[in-house]
C-alpha cells in the first residue's frame, strides 16, 4: 500500500505525462509515439518538439531522441 505522499507523487507524475504527450502531439507525434517520449523524463521535451518545428519527420525524430 502507498503512502499519501507515494500516491501523490504518482498522481502528479501522471499528470506531468499526460501534459507531455498533448504537447508532443500538438507539436506533431503521433499518439503513440507522444505517449513514448512523454514517460522519458530524460528526453527534453523542448528539443523532441524542435526537432518537428525544425522539419524533421516524426519516425526520424522518433529515433533519434530513443
Amino acid at each position: 500500500m502507498m503512502t499519501t505522499a507515494e500516491t501523490e507523487t504518482y498522481e502528479e507524475t501522471e499528470l506531468i505525462e499526460a501534459w507531455r504527450a498533448e504537447a508532443l502531439e500538438r507539436s506533431g507525434y503521433g499518439a503513440a509515439a507522444a505517449a513514448e517520449i512523454a514517460v522519458r523524463f530524460d528526453i527534453d521535451l523542448h528539443v523532441a518538439t524542435d526537432l518537428l518545428e525544425r522539419g524533421c519527420p516524426a519516425d526520424m525524430a522518433l529515433r533519434i531522441l530513443l
